[in-house]
């Protein structure tokens, strides 16, 4: 079955949507989605701890879809494309990025992914002090530093997926719960 966005991002659209954005992503439209997210969770009367785990979840996972992203001729304008989702599900709230990467991404991300996911508070607290520590920084700039900071501050584990787009490319999902 052929992968498509927009089915994608319809059936992931399940409970209250804060905020809501596919296509093209730039450092000004994550000013934006933070600023509509911001003021939506006002009128949700999101309690202000959550709303920070929620905001540094934000800042993170839309600037890594902005560094990570493949440039893909999806639209015919190899934009760097991606999805994001931020919905109220009864008292908890979940984030879902997406964007396409490289097929050749899949075993590093899960690898990464796997990794956080294995390890306490304090143990992801120490990765992080030592990615920093020891300056170990990809080519794009992160160590996987934003991924272990959502991890530390949320308390939960990544859910994710990878859907197959053809031999060079897949599209990469992350789920985050923020209780």
């Amino acid at each position: 079955m052929k992968f498509v966005i927009d089915d994608w991002y319809t059936a992931h659209r399940k409970g209250e949507v804060i905020m809501e954005y596919k296509g093209e992503f730039t450092p000004e439209l994550i000013t934006n989605l933070l600023d509509v997210s911001e003021s939506r969770l006002d009128e949700v009367a999101t309690p202000s701890k959550i709303r920070k785990k929620i905001y540094n979840s934000l800042v993170e996972g839309l600037q890594n879809l902005f560094h990570h992203s493949c440039k893909v001729d999806i639209d015919k304008q190899g934009a760097v494309f991606g999805a994001a989702l931020l919905l109220k599900v009864g008292e908890s709230f979940k984030l879902i990025l997406g964007n396409y990467t490289q097929s050749d991404n899949e075993r590093f991300l899960t690898d990464r992914i796997e990794q956080i996911n294995s390890l306490s508070k304090d143990e992801l607290k120490q990765l992080y002090k030592m990615i920093l520590n020891n300056k170990e920084f990809s080519e794009k700039g992160g160590g996987g530093l934003g991924m272990i900071d959502i991890a530390r501050k949320t308390g939960s584990k990544y859910e994710y997926n990878f859907y197959p787009i053809d031999e060079d490319y897949i599209f990469f999902e992350l789920m985050i719960n923020i209780n």
